[in-house]
């Protein structure tokens, strides 16, 4: 499955920063309602991310009911994303 949404990027501070995006209402919908298949453990869900011309395998991750999509530093650096920023968002999860 594939989507296209925009997002605020937020932070969170562990022991080392963090970038996440929360996926949308729509999307935790389907994610939830096809968890089963989609998971490899945990809850956790591969999936392919790309934000502008640069694309990433990650894994979301549930939290609080929604998926975050971790934004690595190999997506984040070339394409200039910092805390804060909206960005253009396409995810994709399942087979590939």
């Amino acid at each position: 499955m594939d989507w296209e949404f925009e997002a605020e990027v937020f932070q969170w501070r562990g022991p080392a920063p963090y970038f996440f995006v929360e996926t949308p209402a729509h999307v935790d919908d389907f994610l939830h309602a096809h968890l089963g298949e989609l998971t490899y453990g945990w809850g956790v869900i591969p999936a392919r991310v790309r934000i502008g011309g640069t694309e990433v395998t990650t894994s979301l991750m549930p939290k609080e009911g929604v998926y975050l999509v971790p934004l690595k530093v190999a997506l984040r650096r070339p394409e200039g994303i910092d805390d804060g920023d909206h960005v253009l968002v396409r995810l994709q999860v399942g087979r590939t």
